[in-house]
């Protein structure tokens, strides 16, 4: 089978340093072309990863009739209007998460994606096709923990450099959007439903005014995900799963290292059992069931629905924070 011909609007750190290289690895897809707004930062993208064509705009890249997907690693508030003009140009899109800056804002490239459905879109949750999350959710199913009731999940990193995206309020910066989606996508994911109502207290940088450090909770009609995010934090991720007979811990959740193997760790009745994954990575993973999705015409491993409602449930904590009580999620 031959391999799906990609495109990357941006050398952002992320897709230079992770998703690019893994990408490469993969079986189903070829990194052909790198754009930036400045050609040299371009090119010299292209000569550190070997990608062949390099663009000084967006535009240009989109145009190439040789790409047929694109990926998006640009700042939050460039993923939508990103992504709609690569579908206007005929491109497959992934898109780096979050999707959009709100519910509304997604919605918008849903609608688009509608009048273009011989195209595939998708948001970038790469966590979610890594097999340590296929076996957490199998031991929940096969019931090794009894009945899952509660979800606890730790985020975080320092950061305080005010020139950073994650640090700019205006285009979507702070820890909600960065790091708390993964929370609140990993709770749904795994009771399989969406919460019925969210809590959220927030704390903001006095200079940056971006959140620095929510502690949400998401209710889904009496079983509980409660969770940790912040960019001021020491650099720390685990989620821990608790059931009526058991529980499980994930060890790096969401960036596990992909030298060595990820690890999660059972405890009930049973006793503790250490249970080691086979060595991957993540972002090829991904790369190549979008890829594989193109070349064959099967329906992507993540619907955009998914993408809606997760900004939904990160919409009502944003609003829990500023009215201090709970919010309904219809």
């Amino acid at each position: 089978m031959r391999k799906v011909r990609w495109g990357v609007l941006s050398t952002a750190n992320i897709g230079m340093s992770e998703v690019l290289p893994a990408m490469q690895k993969g079986q189903y897809s070829q990194i052909l072309a790198i754009a930036s707004r400045s050609l040299e930062k371009a090119q010299a993208a292209g000569q550190q990863l070997g990608i062949p064509k390099t663009y000084g705009s967006y535009a240009e890249l989109l145009a190439d009739p040789e790409i047929e997907a694109v990926y998006i690693p640009l700042p939050n508030h460039l993923h939508v209007p990103w992504s709609i003009r690569a579908l206007e140009a005929g491109k497959h899109v992934l898109c780096e998460k979050p999707l959009g800056m709100d519910a509304l804002d997604e919605r918008r490239l849903v609608e688009v994606s509608r009048r273009h459905p011989d195209l595939k879109v998708m948001e970038a949750f790469m966590y979610r096709h890594h097999p340590q999350w296929h076996l957490a959710r199998k031991l929940v199913k096969d019931g090794d923990v009894g009945e899952l009731r509660s979800i606890h999940t730790f985020f975080n990193y320092y950061l305080v450099d005010p020139g950073n995206v994650r640090n700019i309020a205006d285009i979507g910066g702070g820890g909600l959007l960065d790091v708390g989606c993964y929370a609140v996508s990993s709770s749904r994911l795994l009771f399989e439903a969406e919460p019925s109502r969210v809590f959220a207290a927030i704390d903001y940088d006095p200079q940056f005014k971006t959140d620095r450090l929510t502690a949400g909770i998401l209710d889904f009609d009496g079983r509980m995900a409660t969770f940790t995010c912040s960019t001021q934090l020491t650099d720390y991720q685990r989620v821990v799963l608790m059931g009526t007979l058991g529980q499980v811990e994930l060890e790096l959740p969401f960036n596990p290292l992909n030298d060595r193997p990820a690890k999660i760790l059972l405890k009930n009745a049973s006793g503790t059992n250490e249970m080691e994954l086979e060595i991957c990575d993540q972002y090829t993973l991904q790369g190549d069931l979008f890829s594989k999705a193109i070349l064959e015409d099967t329906p992507v491993p993540v619907p955009l629905e998914d993408a809606i409602a997760n900004m939904v449930a990160i919409d009502g904590l944003f609003q829990s924070a500023k009215t201090g009580g709970w919010v309904k999620i219809n």
